[in-house]
């Protein structure tokens, strides 16, 4: 890595920690009902969309009022966008005549952009028109990134109220999200990104003559064999076109992940300079590491949150280290060749190695899941880092509300393991925690985990999942735990190799998807349900300090460990034993 990689890292996370705590202020001042400087236009509105959906903002839910809209505001959701997809042909804005989805494909794809995850079975400069982006994939962008922010409210509820069952309203939680936090930055990050070049507009695609015409072979019509090809001239290219700036922005601020192009932000519509690539970057971590200062300011103790945070930095930190390390080492086998250098196959040049691994990262560590650089065209380490951070459950800093509500989770678990090794009251911010939150905690840690093993078993061994399989070997395996592993986790990128718009993979990754947002976040409401309704435990000489360096470091050792004892059998495998293979000279 050169002096200008190692500039961007510094100074991408000095620009992060100077906003974080505005921003922090800001919806910490929203979320509590406050006035703040867009309440003279927006509260109107806020009180119009209640009186128009018939909701008493006053009306507090309990846990199980609050899980059963949540559910189903996004069933309606789903069913909305997989009726835009399966009529998509008929409908207007779509000036390259789109044909519809077929329902295996609307049904992976809404189920995708439902669940935050935005996994992508298709083309979309190829599939989508710019009706289904707008009025299909950004709605669902705004809505489901409002949806995990409602839910770790209730989490930071629970552990702030004392023996109640009120724990806020969702729709009250979701109106403020969109209105107060998602739409004005989400407009602001799209001036700043349409500023760098990212395209905007509701035009046709260009046709525009090579300056040079070429040539390529491919296959007969029904033949077989290379015997049997035949000679293309190409002599002029077909540029998109569309409105990618508005969906680029939440895209990133929601930690969404889904590209306009197929190629996701490697597209130079989507992200042309290294300035859009540090901002995307910003984006990405903006809101999960402002929601630490919302938690640190709404349960009184701001040192709480910035704990929290320092967990995910220490994490994010060694992460990226090690894939610019790998990257920008290279591959041996080609030194021995005498080609030395960074690794920059599958990558941008614009970006270098080091904007590469920086952003793999950042998407991989979040439940982002765009890409600036191919995955499956990293060094085994370098691709193995991402795969980490998302079989963590991706708390570094991890998906808007999911990030932090599952960092709690692993909060539960560290304070009752250190209660018992050390003889302390197992208790976290007043509330005593037994063997109720225990349970609930598991369920929110583990059940991507084992829904990516077990998936990952059923593909490695039944016919539909082998032959989608472009690589053998532990190459392979890790194209298709990784692509589990990003289902589950709701992260939604792609390692690339398996051709996951088979009937198989479309069909499982959907389940995926469905169990690995929807049973955590149902099992964070009935946490925070449990939570609130405990009264308050005052701090004494047996309680443990959740606020200083020692509990941050026993948190990060408990996250490490937890998925190396549930992963680290499929990665040596995987990337473990292919970088082995790799240094040995195969």
């Amino acid at each position: 890595m050169n002096a200008y990689s190692w500039m961007q890292i510094l100074f991408l996370f000095i620009a992060l920690f100077v906003l974080i705590k505005p921003v922090g202020y800001f919806m910490t001042k929203v979320y509590q009902g406050q006035w703040t400087i867009f309440s003279p236009i927006l509260r109107p509105c806020e009180t119009v969309l209640y009186r128009l959906a018939g909701v008493d903002d006053t009306d507090e839910m309990d846990w199980k009022r609050y899980a059963t809209a949540m559910l189903l505001f996004n069933a309606v959701g789903f069913m909305a966008l997989f009726a835009i997809l399966l009529t998509q042909s008929y409908l207007p804005l779509n000036p390259q005549q789109m044909s519809s989805f077929s329902w295996s494909l609307a049904f992976n794809t809404a189920v995708s952009f439902v669940t935050n995850t935005n996994w992508q079975a298709y083309s979309g400069e190829q599939a989508a028109s710019y009706f289904t982006q707008m009025a299909g994939l950004a709605v669902q962008n705004f809505v489901s990134t409002a949806s995990g922010m409602a839910v770790i409210l209730t989490l930071i509820r629970g552990f702030v109220r004392r023996q109640t069952a009120a724990l806020g309203n969702f729709w009250v939680d979701l109106t403020r999200s969109l209105l107060y936090i998602l739409l004005p930055l989400s407009f602001v990050a799209a001036l700043c990104l349409v500023s760098q070049g990212v395209i905007q507009n509701f035009a046709p695609y260009k046709t525009t003559p090579l300056v040079q015409a070429t040539t390529f072979e491919m296959p007969k019509s029904g033949a077989v064999g290379l015997q049997q090809l035949k000679s293309v001239a190409v002599k002029d290219v077909s540029i998109p076109m569309g409105p990618v700036a508005s969906q680029e922005a939440i895209k990133e601020l929601g930690t969404n992940g889904g590209g306009f192009f197929n190629a996701n932000s490697a597209h130079p519509y989507e992200n042309p300079t290294p300035l859009s690539n540090f901002l995307e970057c910003l984006l990405i971590l903006l809101i999960p590491g402002g929601l630490t200062v919302v938690f640190g300011r709404m349960v009184g103790n701001s040192r709480q949150g910035w704990a929290l945070l320092t967990t995910m930095m220490i994490l994010m930190v060694i992460a990226i280290g090690v894939m610019s390390w790998a990257e920008s080492g290279g591959n041996p086998l080609l030194r021995g060749l005498g080609v030395s250098g960074a690794n920059l196959e599958g990558k941008e040049v614009r970006f270098g190695s080091g904007g590469s691994a920086l952003f793999s990262a950042l998407t991989t560590g979040t439940s982002c899941g765009a890409v600036n650089s191919m995955h499956d065209s990293f060094t085994p380490i370098g691709g193995m880092v991402p795969l980490v951070l998302i079989l963590l459950g991706e708390v570094i800093f991890g998906g808007v509300g999911s990030g932090l509500y599952t960092m709690l989770a692993f909060v539960v678990i560290a304070v009752f393991i250190a209660g018992l090794m050390i003889g302390r009251t197992p208790e976290y911010l007043g509330k005593k925690i037994e063997v109720r939150e225990m349970w609930l905690s598991l369920v929110i840690v583990l059940t991507a985990g084992m829904v990516v093993l077990i998936f990952s078993g059923l593909a490695l061994i039944l016919p539909a999942g082998v032959s989608a399989m472009a690589n053998s070997g532990p190459h392979g395996l890790t194209e298709v735990l990784y692509a589990y592993a990003s289902a589950a986790n709701n992260n939604g990128s792609a390692f690339a190799g398996l051709n996951a718009g088979t009937l198989f993979y479309t069909m499982t990754t959907s389940l995926a998807m469905l169990i690995g947002r929807f049973v955590p976040a149902v099992a964070v409401l009935a946490l925070a349900g449990s939570l609130a309704s405990k009264k308050y435990v005052p701090p004494s000489l047996g309680t443990l300090p959740t606020d200083q360096l020692s509990f941050v470091l026993w948190l990060t050792l408990v996250i490490i460990i937890v998925g190396a004892l549930t992963f680290f059998p499929a990665l040596a495998m995987g990337p473990i034993i292919e970088h082995l293979l790799m240094t040995g000279g195969n």
